[in-house]
């Protein structure tokens, strides 16, 4: 189920990503080039990343029609009201908090954050600048999906949080961090590609 939302995400932006990435990557090799500045190719992958996830969250918050709901400003309403293990929990719960996971992560990694209360603020902002646009442009605003967005932010931070203190000591070297990008670069197109499902 995650894996056909995730490509049919993709579908959809292709033609914005395609562009956007051309530009960021023609940009950065010119400005590593006149700044002399080291290329680091994990550093440059979770920018692109970041970027690449932006996109897609964009096209997730503002295009999916869902004129079958309306707005709900109760909390816990539409968390409790999917029964567990049912497609629309784990589109509607589990989704939003995978969601915004990588958020999380990244927003993690590129400011060093080191307390869980800032990523918890930042993705409480994000989340419902999004409800409210979502309101805006005519869709539902939904409290429980910001609660849900906070989650994954939050975990997202954890990721991170284990990783810089339990797993990077160990990891002195930038090729170690390469071999582990270009690992999960290969797991994630593996995955798209169907060769395994999660």
């Amino acid at each position: 189920m995650f894996r056909s939302t995730i490509l049919n995400i993709f579908e959809d932006i292709y033609p914005m990503l395609l562009i956007c990435c051309v530009i960021i990557i023609s940009m950065r090799v010119v400005y590593l080039y006149q700044t002399k500045t080291k290329f680091i190719f994990y550093k440059e992958i979770m920018t692109l990343g970041f970027v690449i996830y932006i996109i897609a969250l964009f096209r997730v918050v503002t295009f999916q029609d869902v004129s079958w709901s309306s707005s709900n400003y109760i909390i816990f309403k539409e968390i409790f009201r999917y029964e567990l293990g049912t497609v629309l929990f784990y589109k509607n719960v589990i989704g939003n908090m995978l969601m915004f996971i990588p958020y999380g992560f990244f927003v993690s990694y590129f400011l060093k954050i080191k307390k869980p209360l800032i990523i918890i603020v930042l993705t409480l902002l994000v989340s419902f600048t999004i409800e409210i646009t979502q309101l805006l442009i005519g869709r539902v605003f939904d409290i429980d999906d910001i609660i849900l967005n906070v989650i994954g932010g939050w975990l997202g931070f954890i990721i991170y949080y284990i990783f810089v203190k339990k797993i990077a000591p160990f990891l002195q070297k930038t090729y170690i961090y390469n071999i582990i990008v270009i690992v999960l670069l290969v797991i994630i197109i593996l995955y798209l590609q169907g060769v395994f499902y999660v």
